[in-house]
């Protein structure tokens, strides 16, 4: 039987043939050959949505590209990265034929492209970038241990974690790091107890406990895991007085998770807590520049600021809206423009009117600000109102696909450039005054957890 690369060489040249270039680059290439077992060759794809997408478009193509070459096995199946073990990694530091396959750390299943050079700075998130920029640069666990950092889906909380990972991959290769989610801890400690995939409790300690660095991803699923929580704070004291390094990320802060037990809650909140907030049009511009270039792409300013004005929440969104716009770029063969912009964002338009109400967005103003929903739909003009309703108007401008005269009708049938005025006046507020910056982003995380 041939070799399993050179197997996967032929057929690459074969699917090349077969399918649109951009769906070869975007979907094929990026699968590896990972094992032969018996008459079964295994893809792997590099995260369960590509394989959802390989397996729709192109897995009979696949298939039959597999029967055309000769001593390759005559059997396909698809699997994505979270599926498969992670292999081990060395240290210098352990004698590998003295160590079991338990006990040893994962080479981490990081992305490259989560490193500091792509990770775009503003406002909204320097103080989260320089705090994990000192604890790649600095001895780990001596600076900002652990390292807390909150914020709302799709604001760049893995990137800036796993680029913490990359940097010492680079500069101390030697580092026993653990990169996981919180589901994979709660899924392997709950394997452990029921001595699943050879791994006991002890096998389980020793995984966690012995590194240098771990960073675990979304926390706050920990909530109402009792028997996980309890050891995850010995995992957390075991580190901590060993001198290790720590970093976890949640979407929200460690007093607002619920049914969280209070030694954890107390470990969590002596860290040093940062949060990302949703970046400002300047760095949403950036973001998306810098996205196009790493795909070895080009997009003008003026496209660049058409989807940063239109996607104000989610950078994982608006990264989306620009993937499918360069898809239509390649499709037409012609440079992105704002034609296939709106295309690409009708979508996600769509999906944003539909999951958020008007009426969200003003029940969360009212709760932020402690006011009566009544006084802020109404006419009132003390201060303590006129705030909150101005804000609202722009969050229900920015977050909804509703026309400026529909919001009107909202707050007393308010003409179209009375609401504009608001808007505006937000919009200008934000770039002078802290406190309404902070208001927006806060009334604006409160609506997307809802």
């Amino acid at each position: 039987m041939k070799d399993i690369n050179a197997v996967w060489q032929e057929m690459l040249t074969i699917m090349e043939v077969e399918t649109h270039s951009l769906g070869f680059d975007v979907w094929i290439r990026p699968l590896r050959p990972i094992k032969v077992e018996g008459d079964m060759l295994t893809l792997c794809a590099p995260s369960a949505a590509a394989k959802s997408e390989v397996a729709a478009r192109y897995l009979p193509l696949l298939k039959r590209a597999l029967r055309e070459i000769e001593g390759a096995p005559s059997e396909l199946v698809l699997v994505s990265d979270d599926e498969v073990p992670q292999p081990v990694a060395e240290s210098v530091h352990v004698d590998r034929q003295q160590e079991t396959s338990a006990t040893r750390p994962e080479i981490n299943k990081l992305n490259p492209r989560y490193n500091f050079a792509e990770f775009v700075v503003g406002d909204s998130n320097k103080l989260v970038y320089h705090s994990a920029l000192a604890v790649a640069e600095a001895e780990l666990g001596t600076k900002f241990n652990p390292l807390f950092i909150y914020g709302d889906v799709g604001l760049g909380k893995t990137h800036i974690m796993q680029a913490i990972g990359n940097d010492l991959r680079v500069s101390r290769p030697h580092t026993k790091m653990l990169y996981v989610s919180m589901e994979t801890f709660i899924n392997e400690f709950i394997g452990s107890l029921r001595g699943i995939n050879g791994m006991n409790s002890q096998a389980f300690r020793d995984k966690y406990r012995n590194l240098d660095l771990l960073m675990i991803d979304d926390v706050q699923f920990l909530s109402n895991k009792r028997e996980t929580q309890n050891e995850l704070f010995y995992t957390f004291e075991a580190l901590k007085n060993a001198g290790k390094q720590m970093v976890f990320t949640s979407d929200r802060r460690p007093q607002d998770i619920p049914d969280l037990d209070d030694r954890v809650r107390s470990r969590f909140s002596s860290s040093m807590i940062v949060d990302i907030q949703p970046p400002e049009l300047e760095t949403r511009i950036g973001i998306l520049q810098t996205k196009a270039q790493a795909d070895k792409k080009s997009i003008s300013l003026e496209v660049a600021t058409y989807i940063a004005e239109r996607v104000t929440g989610s950078v994982r969104d608006m990264e989306g809206v620009l993937t499918k716009a360069l898809f239509l770029s390649e499709l037409y063969d012609r440079k992105v423009d704002l034609e296939m912009c709106k295309e690409a964002l009708k979508d996600y338009l769509a999906q944003e009117s539909e999951e958020i109400s008007v009426d969200e967005i003003i029940d969360c103003t009212c709760k932020y600000y402690d006011v009566q929903k009544s006084d802020v739909v109404g006419k009132r003009k003390n201060k303590d109102v006129v705030i909150p309703r101005q804000i609202a108007i722009y969050l229900i401008n920015e977050m909804t696909n509703i026309p400026l005269s529909s919001i009107g009708k909202y707050f007393g049938g308010k003409e179209h450039t009375t609401i504009m005025y608001s808007r505006d006046k937000v919009a200008s507020l934000m770039n002078t005054d802290s406190k309404i910056k902070t208001a927006v982003g806060d009334i604006k995380a409160m609506v997307l957890r809802k």
